[in-house]
């Protein structure tokens, strides 16, 4: 049976481009344990040989067929070599939380190997702590949540013990020759009308995008040749590099349920007014100030149950909804309260799914869901969003990999042209893991929206019931921080240009 790349996975291979790789990844950070038990390179393989049977995709690769006369294939890799996408890295030790953002911001920088199957995971030992960090990185065409989910949502136990499986008897199954590959293509669009239309779309897309190669190419050497920089598009929208930033930052799932105890409405909308506050404080230490925005429209792709939508192995499907978040408004419960009622609509149509029931999923399916929620900002582009933020709520019980606790997972998401910052947030056990990716060149200070967001969170804290006599937990955005001492400033200086203007009403 021929195994076409349908036409969504194929837009995601012909958008990606060297400034925009089109791969989601996941940092996680692991306690290795010790003995002959602990958690090296030599387990992790043995682990994912055992695994890498329910997910047959990730030993395929990709098939041209000869004159683009139809979508390409998937077919078995031949020479289909583990070790190669299971990598072994290092850090100086003791490695720094910061040497190692360093070396992942490298690593998802570049794009996959297109040759052999569309994945990689680099083992990351010399941590400080004695522990070890698993870097997972996916092609968004590889992981589409219908016929394949992240490996990594197959790697973690409920239990230290490691389940024994049947033995993987795996063989390739031969790559056809050419001239079979053009003798199915041509069947194929001689029988099936639906199969020649996709042709047709192929090549008009392929066409197309090499005339916007060779402008672009045109335009880029005008630029080298005349010294000028890309037109700025916006303060959080602009050109691509080739190169990555990334940031993490943990927080605590309780500081949340306070707030959420304090003023209604849900986890999620909490994580996304700290993210409101984080993004108000951040633009404001910029010399541009806010640019004159008041709000950041984001895609915040949302679990849903419809029948209309692509149905998925996880239970329910995915769908973008759009919220504009107030950065404009001066009082974090005013935020937090618009941020609620924007997502009110979409609950009261009743197609929403609980975070308890995504959290309950088999394995680590956030990992899945961020892949599905990347997906979902790639085709929402056209509807001209300014960020995308995927949050996934995961399971709150430990997780092992070959016996190993795992302690943190931080998502890293891909950029998409023209948005050189991509927000992803996992909860587990107990935490709330933000991954944070940035254009190296666009947005240097990405460092300091990671300290927007532990300070935007302790001003939630301080307006709840709860965590008014709450000791801080770190640096507030008060006037004795680094940033509030900016933000300050910033005001100042915007309220010398011109007269305040009313906020978003709620």
């Amino acid at each position: 049976m021929v195994d076409r790349v349908r036409p969504r996975d194929l837009m995601f291979l012909e958008d990606e481009s060297p400034e925009t790789p089109l791969h989601n990844a996941t940092i996680e950070i692991f306690d290795p344990g010790e003995g002959e038990d602990a958690l090296d390179h030599a387990a992790l393989l043995n682990l994912i040989r055992d695994r890498i049977a329910f997910v047959p995709r990730y030993r395929q690769r990709l098939q041209a067929v000869p004159g683009h006369l139809a979508a390409p294939l998937w077919v078995d890799d031949e020479n289909f070599d583990l070790a190669f996408h299971v990598r072994r890295s290092a850090l100086p030790r003791p490695g720094t939380a910061a040497q190692l953002r360093e070396l992942v911001a490298r690593i998802v920088s570049r794009p996959l190997d297109r040759s052999r199957p569309l994945w990689e995971i680099y083992f990351v030992e010399g941590l400080e702590g004695g522990r070890v960090a698993l870097l997972t990185k996916t092609h968004q065409a590889l992981v589409d949540g219908v016929h394949t989910v992240d490996l990594g949502q197959l790697l973690l136990d409920l239990q230290p013990e490691t389940r024994e499986l049947e033995p993987d008897d795996w063989a390739p199954r031969r790559t056809p020759n050419p001239a079979r590959l053009l003798a199915d293509a041509v069947r194929g669009n001689l029988t099936d009308p639906g199969e020649l239309l996709d042709t047709v779309r192929t090549g008009s897309r392929a066409f197309a995008r090499e005339a916007d190669r060779r402008t672009g190419r045109a335009r880029s050497f005008a630029r080298a040749a005349t010294g000028r920089r890309p037109r700025t598009k916006g303060v959080i929208n602009g050109p691509l590099s080739q190169q990555r930033r990334v940031v993490t930052v943990e927080t605590c799932l309780a500081d949340y349920r306070r707030v959420r105890e304090a003023h209604g409405g849900t986890i999620n909308d909490v994580i996304l007014a700290t993210l409101t506050g984080a993004l108000r404080a951040w633009l404001m230490t910029r010399a541009e100030s806010m640019g004159g925005l008041r709000q950041v429209r984001a895609l915040v792709p949302v679990s849903v149950i419809d029948e209309e939508l692509e149905a998925t192995s996880l239970g329910s499907q995915i769908a973008a909804h759009f919220v504009d978040l107030p950065i404009g408004e001066p009082s974090p419960a005013v935020r937090l309260h618009q941020v609620s009622y924007s997502f009110q609509a979409h609950k009261d149509t009743g197609r929403s799914v609980a975070a308890n029931r995504l959290a309950g999923i088999a394995g680590f399916a956030p990992t899945t869901f961020h892949a599905i929620g990347s997906r979902v900002a790639s085709d929402e582009l056209r509807r001209g969003y300014q960020l995308s933020v995927t949050n996934v709520p995961g399971p709150q019980a430990p997780l092992y990999a070959a016996g190993a606790r795992m302690l943190a997972s931080y998502p890293v998401p891909p950029l998409t042209a023209g948005h050189p910052l991509a927000i992803g947030v996992t909860s587990y056990d107990g935490g709330v893991f933000y991954g944070i990716t940035a254009d190296r060149d666009w947005i240097p200070d990405a460092e300091l929206f990671g300290t927007c967001i532990g300070e935007a969170l302790d001003e939630l804290l301080e307006i709840s019931a709860e965590g008014r006599d709450r000791a801080p937990r770190g640096r507030r955005a008060t006037k004795g921080s680094v940033t509030g001492k900016v933000v300050a400033k910033a005001t100042q200086r915007s309220a010398r240009k011109s007269p305040p203007r009313p906020g978003p009403k709620a």
